[in-house]
């Protein structure tokens, strides 16, 4: 069984993203999010109320009505009924506290317990630290950065052995040329 990651959550002043609104949908003020929760059904439900936070600014809002297209939930909020008020939205994280989210099982992880833990080998050697998490639960990939660059670490139990959020560690074990050949672009543009 392997180690699975959910949501795209990330800490800020104690909440975890969960969408950002990506665009309208009509004239009466409607949404469509893209989800960044393995619960979006759970999260988008008509009543739930979120912080929508954009340009420094954060505003509560309540979803009126959630119906879901292509997975995505297109979602009515109570006092945005026209497409001009909906466009000043478009863009916002969707934000919940982070104690409004639930217990996941073992061997599960919200992004944001992650970003910043400590990455070593499991013999001790210093490797870098999560700068993010890209992925979904079932295929999630730690984003490592290193004195050299950043690295891609799948996040599978074969490789990462230890995941202690508490220690805020992680110890793995790469398999041969993983270190070495994984390097982003990004990182080696600076070489």
């Amino acid at each position: 069984m392997g180690h699975r990651m959910t949501s795209s959550d990330d800490r800020l002043g104690g909440s975890a993203v969960v969408g950002r609104i990506a665009r309208t949908h009509g004239l009466r003020g409607q949404l469509v999010v893209n989800p960044e929760t393995d619960f979006p059904v759970d999260r988008f439900r008509v009543g739930a109320v979120m912080d929508a936070c954009r340009a420094g600014q954060s505003d509560p809002v309540t979803v009126a009505s959630v119906r879901f297209h292509h997975g995505r939930p297109i979602l009515a909020l109570e006092g945005i009924a026209t497409i001009e008020a909906a466009e000043s939205l478009i863009g916002a994280e969707l934000r919940v506290p982070l104690g409004a989210l639930q217990e996941l099982p073992p061997g599960t992880f919200y992004h944001h317990d992650l970003v910043g833990c400590a990455v070593q080998t499991c013999d001790g050697t210093p490797v870098g630290s999560v700068a993010a998490v890209q992925g979904a639960a079932d295929g999630s990939v730690l984003v490592v950065r290193t004195s050299t660059g950043e690295i891609l670490v799948p996040l599978a139990a074969e490789i990462c052995r230890r995941v202690d959020t508490e220690t805020r560690t992680i110890e793995i074990e790469p398999p041969d040329g993983l270190l070495e050949l994984n390097v982003t672009k990004r990182s080696r543009s600076g070489r």
